[in-house]
Parts: structure tokens; C-alpha cells; sequence
């Protein structure tokens, strides 16, 4: 009767270690997949879950915010402010991977936040342009003296030949990857609507295709 007893509790305590270990597995890594207006889709390890503001996935992760940049995630009690297509973990620290940014394509077309010269921005992914580019008020809003530092240039577009600034960008940043001196030209008017990662950045950058992901990695 002893060893009967003995046998229930010890089947007991291996159930509720087992049933406990899931909410323990703190390392599984969450990939912000896609953004949107108090929406976000998220990958957790394996599973991927499309969360609204305010609902929690069945890990415990709750999406406080979202807009077209970035997601608010809470965990345990904790937020923090994420990026499209950056790894977090369940603790919320930042992937430790050096030297790689994966984006993943919105609605077609590959969106990443990066920084210019420290200050948090929005690329697009755009292999058909010369330099980083940006229209005039992006950079007036990260504080750049396009008309002082840059060299007059013409570009041809779609509406014709554009008479931009170009100049030298101190620092850009995308996911781990920070490259110094990177060559930008600035149009007056409101074009491009997005700041243009293009071939001044990633010339110096290895790209990669795993299925739709795209991986950077640094040269050197």
C-alpha cells in the first residue's frame, strides 16, 4: 500500500514537471513577421500567431502596440519596443547575432528599420536605386544639412531626370549590420515616400534568399 502511494505521488510530481516545461522555455526565439495598425504577426519558435492589440499568445506574450514601424510586446510583466523581422527572446533581449538583419517581405516589398546617423528610420529594400535615398523632408527630420555637405547630381526616374544632393551618410544601420561613409542622395519635394536602402548600402553586404526571407550579412 506504501509503495502504491509511493509510486501516485512520484507519477504526480513527473506530470506537473512535464506540464510545467513548455512555460519554461525561455529561449525560444520570436520573429516579428509583419506589422500593421494594432496588429502584428509573429513568429514564436515553430508557431505563428497573428495577435491584435491587447491579446496574448498561448506563450504569454501580449501585443500592447502596434503601427507600420514597430510592436509593443509585453511578457511577464515586461515591455519592450521591437522591429520588423528582429529576433527577440522570451525574455525580450536582442538576438545576439553579429553582423545579419533578415527582412521579411509587407504586402511585397521588403520593409526594415534601421538608423541613419543614429536617428530610428524606415528603409525599403530597393536594388534598382544608386544610393540611400530620401526626399527632402526625411532628411531635414534627421537633421541632415543636404544643401551644405552634398554635391549637386541629376538621377533619371519615372518623372523624368531629378536634380538631388548627394553626400556622405556617417553611419547606417540595419538590424546588426553598421556601415560608416555610406554615399545618400537627397531629392527636394516628396519623392521617394520611403527611404530607399539601395546599392551604396548593399554593395557592401552580402544578400541571401531562404525562401521568402531575405538575409544580410556583413562582409567584413
Amino acid at each position: 500500500m506504501l509503495l502504491k502511494k509511493i509510486i501516485i505521488i512520484f507519477i504526480c510530481l513527473l506530470c506537473s514537471v512535464t506540464g510545467a516545461a513548455p512555460a519554461d522555455e525561455a529561449n525560444d526565439a520570436i520573429l516579428v513577421l509583419g506589422l500593421f495598425k494594432d496588429r502584428a504577426i509573429i513568429r514564436i519558435g515553430e508557431k505563428q500567431h497573428i495577435l491584435r492589440v491587447g491579446e496574448k499568445s498561448p506563450e504569454g506574450v501580449k501585443l500592447i502596440e502596434a503601427d507600420s514601424e514597430k510592436a509593443v510586446l509585453e511578457f511577464k510583466g515586461k515591455k519592450d519596443t521591437y522591429f520588423l523581422g528582429q529576433h527577440v527572446s522570451r525574455h525580450f533581449k536582442k538576438a545576439e547575432v553579429k553582423g545579419e538583419a533578415t527582412i521579411w517581405p509587407v504586402n511585397g516589398m521588403y520593409m526594415v528599420a534601421g538608423a541613419i546617423n543614429g536617428h530610428p528610420v524606415k528603409f525599403m529594400v530597393d536594388t534598382g536605386a544608386t544610393w540611400v535615398s530620401m526626399n527632402s523632408h526625411h532628411a531635414k527630420r534627421i537633421g541632415l544639412d543636404y544643401r551644405v555637405s552634398g554635391k549637386r547630381s541629376s538621377v533619371s526616374t519615372a518623372s523624368g531626370v531629378e536634380q538631388v544632393f548627394v553626400m556622405n551618410l556617417d553611419r547606417v544601420k540595419v538590424g546588426d549590420i553598421e556601415l560608416h561613409h555610406v554615399e545618400a542622395a537627397v531629392l527636394e519635394g516628396n519623392s521617394p515616400t520611403e527611404i530607399l536602402l539601395g546599392m551604396s548600402f548593399l554593395d557592401r553586404v552580402e544578400i541571401q534568399r531562404k525562401g521568402r526571407m531575405m538575409l544580410l550579412k556583413k562582409k567584413w
